[in-house]
């Protein structure tokens, strides 16, 4: 008898709290739909979830949000609410990637029959452009990945440091690695006698990364003589701590890293990926397999990367051609 009085008085409280803020839990659901059941990676859960709660904050302030029918949303505030993210500098692809998280979430909440339309359906946003990809030259990528040993060399880093941002850069230019698949990559997932990588990127899709023979053997022998306890459960890039490093900080060191080169700040460690697809068709490598190579599920967002190598091989003949 508590215990069903225990349990009606838990209820009332979740009913209260559901009363108070009921997007915030049907947001706690979706994210959890997004992790369990979508098996997406904890960044892109974080980044959908935020814009839904970036959303319902803003219509708050307005005044405008109907706590009890979520979809009683008119056309005209949401239109509001992209020329509002537009004049706070929001660029047109983070405004599509927001309004696409948003109806990712009303199409959950219809499946669920917590809602009965979409009000994000047919919402017409600013025209994407699709500018190719940016990309090192091979002599800068061989700048960047000397930057290390450059450090090391002028004692302004440890050679635990030097080596460990080496293998950083090099495992990401060696095996196209995403940033979170770097942050997550455990000496378990790497066979270093075969100089592969069992890597689970997005939508938990696994795929084998050959490292290539300059990643493999600096990896080896940041093995042995930097990290020669490691487990298959521990880390391969660690910070001073030797605690697995987060994307922020990644993403710091290539800032300093790309000083020392004299390269420009805004060179992130996606852009290496880019780097690697591109020097693999300039090479002649197959698409098919650079599309396995770099995790795509669709062979169209690999296609950018061909249409980036034409556009190299017509600038090389504009350059280089007596009538180009």
């Amino acid at each position: 008898m508590t215990e069903t009085r225990q349990s009606g008085k838990e209820s009332a409280q979740e009913k209260s709290q559901g009363d108070a803020l009921p997007e915030s839990h049907r947001i706690a659901q979706y994210a959890a739909h997004l992790a369990r059941e979508r098996r997406l990676s904890d960044y892109t859960v974080r980044n959908y979830t935020q814009a839904a709660r970036d959303f319902f904050s803003w219509m708050r302030a307005e005044g405008t949000l109907d706590v009890d029918h979520l979809d009683a949303i008119p056309e005209r505030s949401i239109r509001s609410w992209l020329v509002e993210r537009q004049r706070s500098g929001a660029s047109r692809r983070t405004l599509h990637l927001g309004a696409s998280a948003l109806r990712g979430f009303y199409s959950y909440l219809r499946r669920t029959g917590v809602v009965s339309r979409n009000p994000f359906t047919g919402i017409n946003l600013p025209k994407l452009e699709k500018p190719l990809p940016h990309f090192l030259t091979e002599a800068q990528l061989k700048s960047l990945l000397d930057a290390p040993m450059a450090e090391m060399r002028g004692e302004r880093v440890s050679p635990f440091q030097g080596w460990r941002d080496r293998l950083m850069l090099e495992l990401f230019y060696g095996a196209g690695f995403r940033i979170a698949e770097l942050v997550s990559l455990n000496y378990g997932m790497v066979d270093i006698a075969q100089g592969v990588a069992r890597i689970t990127g997005k939508g938990r899709k696994e795929r084998l990364c050959p490292l290539g023979p300059v990643a493999t053997e600096v990896l080896r022998y940041f093995q042995r003589v930097h990290a020669p306890a490691r487990g298959p459960d521990d880390p391969v890039v660690v910070n001073d701590q030797m605690r697995r490093v987060q994307p922020r900080w990644i993403q710091l060191r290539m800032k300093r890293l790309l000083a020392v080169a004299g390269l420009p700040a805004d060179l992130s460690p996606h852009k290496i990926r880019h780097s690697y697809a591109t020097h693999l068709l300039d090479g002649g490598a197959d698409i098919r397999l650079v599309q396995e190579l770099l995790g795509h599920v669709s062979l169209s967002t690999t296609q950018v990367y061909t249409h980036l190598s034409v556009a190299r091989l017509q600038e090389i003949h504009r350059r280089s051609h007596p009538r180009g």
